[in-house]
């Protein structure tokens, strides 16, 4: 599965550079700071941004802008599994199967 071949590249990656070391109590807070960003993006997206000094983005902009944010989080969360030595495809179908549970899905 191309999450799984993208995960130990990341987590060679970090080793590499020496950032794969950090806890994962260190790591979630890598976590927030990502979702922090994504947060603001979305914002933008959503709202606008009204904040001195920044200059205004196109929806192209920010759309490449949102994919890297979300890309960010989902490298944070692939190094915290890989940390919990988890299963990616296992959480997948973790989360498939409690929300079919969850709301009677077949």
């Amino acid at each position: 599965m191309i999450i799984d071949e993208h995960r130990q590249w990341l987590t060679n990656f970090y080793k590499q550079r020496e950032w794969y070391q950090y806890s994962p109590f260190i790591r979630l807070n890598f976590l927030m700071e990502e979702v922090g960003e994504l947060a603001q993006t979305v914002r933008a997206i959503e709202l606008g941004r009204d904040h001195p000094g920044e200059t205004s983005q196109t929806p192209t902009e920010l759309n490449e802008h949102l994919k890297e944010e979300l890309a960010d989080v989902l490298d944070q969360v692939l190094i915290l599994s890989e940390k919990y030595q988890l299963d990616v495809d296992e959480l997948i179908v973790q989360s498939e199967t409690k929300l079919k549970k969850r709301f009677h899905e077949d």
